[in-house]
């Protein structure tokens, strides 16, 4: 008999997820925030060289499922709405494994007047609010991304040249790909990825902070610096936050760089949002984001092992 009809997650851990969604809600609530819901399906799509988009097509149109609803909430945002917040599917392609599902759940929300250090403060009071008494911690540890990498890998992120960070990478017997060793950010990647990442987190939740600024992404670049964070608990990284970059032109040299690095990597092409870049030319206010795992989360709050174990029907079984 197929059993594959049946929910990987026991119903005890279904009822612990209905639980921190009503718990986040009334967080959201508490704090004047305002919901929000945006299209699932956009017709354009990340051009991050580290994103996959999973492309769809509707009314003849080649469109792409989200991958953050990042880009049509500021689109909210430079339209006057105030703080929002949302909780949605987002999708990913080619991310399977013990914490990835290529659809999973995404709580998603913006500040104004906020720097990403007031925004931590708030990631930390919303976890605190979602999660189940037998997980409470006390205050946040707080390291910056160079603490991080120093304490946990042995080497300076910003200083050390790439030869050493390979080298770190191949004492711990890590296998460096070839294309890997020519990008400082990639070995960066699978330093925090592989050697920091899983240190993180084990007895409070871990802020890690002012990342290179290399590795901006949307969020505003201080001198070496980017006004980025992350969050982690139980070596799991759960969100992303930034101090909101507002720079349209600079936002588009962004996106063409990632372009030129997709062609460089052979990567296809993506379409740059032409609507997101004409919000921030309308004018975003000053704002701080932050995107959410939330099934990573549930993970952390039961002590699943595998995302599978927190999911009603996980890719495999939609």
């Amino acid at each position: 008999m197929n059993k594959h009809w049946r929910p990987t997650a026991p119903i005890a851990t279904l009822e612990i997820r209905a639980s921190m969604l009503r718990a986040a809600r009334e967080y959201f609530t508490a704090t004047r925030a305002l919901e929000v819901d945006t299209p699932t399906l956009s017709s354009a799509a990340v051009t991050d060289v580290h994103l996959a988009s999973v492309a769809a097509t509707a009314l003849g149109r080649q469109t792409f499922l989200q991958t953050s609803p990042e880009y049509a909430m500021k689109r909210l945002l430079a339209a006057g709405c105030g703080d929002i917040w949302q909780i949605c599917k987002v999708y990913r392609d080619g991310e399977s494994g013990r914490s990835h599902n290529p659809e999973f759940t995404m709580i998603e929300w913006y500040r104004l007047g906020m720097d990403h250090h007031a925004l931590m403060s708030d990631v930390e009071r919303l976890i605190g609010a979602m999660l189940p008494p037998s997980r409470a911690f006390d205050r946040s540890e707080r390291l910056t991304y160079r603490e991080a990498v120093q304490l946990h890998a042995g080497i300076d992120p910003f200083d050390d040249p790439l030869a050493v960070l390979i080298a770190r990478l191949e004492s711990a017997e890590i296998e460096v790909p070839r294309d890997v060793k020519s990008d400082r950010d990639a070995c960066l990647d699978l330093i925090m990825g592989i050697l920091v990442g899983p240190q993180l987190g084990h007895d409070r939740l871990t802020f890690i902070y002012d990342y290179p600024a290399s590795q901006a992404a949307l969020a505003q670049i201080r001198g070496p610096v980017a006004s980025r964070f992350e969050a982690y608990m139980d070596g799991l990284e759960l969100c992303n936050g930034f101090h909101e970059l507002a720079n349209a032109a600079e936002q588009r040299a962004r996106f063409e760089r990632d372009l030129a690095e997709r062609v460089k990597r052979g990567l296809p092409p993506m379409p740059i949002d032409e609507r997101f870049l004409a919000a921030l030319d309308h004018g975003l206010p000053e704002c701080s984001g932050v995107a959410l795992g939330f099934d990573r989360l549930v993970m952390c709050a039961t002590g699943a092992k595998h995302i599978d174990a927190v999911l009603a029907f996980p890719f495999d079984r939609a």
